[in-house]
């Protein structure tokens, strides 16, 4: 019988104390994470260090003893392996040589190009997988087509996502090319961290809010869809969790019209509301994984306690991951997300 909680969740499995691990667990929050950070030298440095960025996956489970680790990565290494320019400027983020024409996606490598570049991702999940207690399940990831398309687009972070939706209306071709390109280079990032020993992999589609209508179905949901079938076909058996971020009603449905194991919910869903249309739908049940406001591991207290204790009650009826809405914040107590833990698995 499967010994990983979280494996077993993704199986469809009602727990009795839903498996528990967080977004960016391994990250600024932590002194240790912090320590190793300087060591490398600098962020991109670390990412592609894969005995330090094994180090900092390991850093979460050693101190909380999580029911998963996440690979230490970016969603942005995808970009830089198909030829973008990246770099991260200090307290602002990254920023991306730009993808606004013909001319620019001309320049672009190859899907199958990727791995040459990529290559110190795979070595990290394999140390990962050697490494790793033997009930901690190990997740790779990448970012959905969407949310890195908008970044390779504007150079950067935007509020809005304004210049992918500008290029949307005024050059629906270019965006429709990149989209293509990084969905086919997804499915190969994800398929090599699964033949490295990621035993799950996750989507992450961040700024899939910004997108209506058909705009949806089109940029969030149908390539999900066919990142998802490619890995089914190549590795049978290996849950995906998606997480359309933002997508309000449109979770509905989504597990089933993607084909995900498992839906991540962000903190502005009602976990009452999720419990009914998500997890719990007429025809079948769907793992759901969340959704605890991240802000409440900085603030602490009676609330945090309360609001985890509301979202493992509103989904005890159905197979559930434990996880936050979004990622944990670099200003929150380390005390607090033993709280947090100590609540669920009380």
């Amino acid at each position: 019988m499967e010994t990983k909680l979280l494996l077993r969740a993704l199986a469809g499995e009602t727990l009795p104390v839903p498996p528990v691990w967080m977004m960016r667990q391994a990250g600024r929050y932590l002194p240790e994470y912090r320590a190793t950070r300087a060591k490398a030298g600098d962020f991109l440095s670390l990412c592609y260090n894969p005995e330090l960025a094994a180090e900092v996956t390991l850093q979460p489970i050693r101190r909380y003893g999580f029911d998963a680790a996440i690979l230490f990565a970016d969603i942005l290494l995808v970009p830089q392996a198909l030829g973008a320019d990246l770099w991260f400027v200090q307290g602002e983020g990254p920023r991306l040589s730009t993808v606004t024409g013909p001319e620019d996606f001309a320049r672009l490598r190859p899907a199958s190009d990727v791995h040459e570049t990529l290559s110190p991702i795979y070595e990290t999940v394999r140390i990962l997988r050697e490494t790793l207690p033997p009930e901690t399940a190990l997740i790779g990831f990448a970012g959905a087509p969407w949310t890195v398309a908008t970044y390779m687009i504007a150079g950067r972070g935007t509020p809005d996502q304004g210049p992918a939706h500008a290029l949307m209306a005024e050059q629906p071709e270019v965006l429709e090319a990149l989209i293509e390109r990084l969905t086919e280079a997804t499915v190969e990032y994800l398929s090599r961290q699964i033949e490295a020993g990621a035993e799950v992999v996750k989507l992450f589609d961040s700024w899939a809010g910004s997108l209506q209508g058909a705009a949806f179905e089109r940029y969030a949901l149908e390539p999900a869809r066919y990142i998802i079938a490619a890995l089914n076909a190549r590795h049978p058996g290996v849950p995906v969790i998606a997480f359309p971020r933002e997508a309000g009603a449109r979770y509905e449905g989504f597990a089933q019209a993607t084909g995900a194991d498992c839906v991540a919910l962000d903190s502005a869903v009602e976990p009452d509301w999720a419990a009914t249309h998500v997890q719990n739908p007429s025809k079948s049940r769907v793992c759901v994984q969340g959704n605890l406001d991240p802000r409440l591991l900085v603030t602490g207290g009676p609330e945090l306690v309360a609001s985890t204790r509301r979202i493992v009650r509103a989904f005890a009826g159905g197979p559930h991951i434990f996880n936050l809405g979004h990622g944990i914040t670099p200003d929150a107590d380390p005390d607090n997300v033993a709280r947090m833990i100590e609540t669920v698995r009380g």
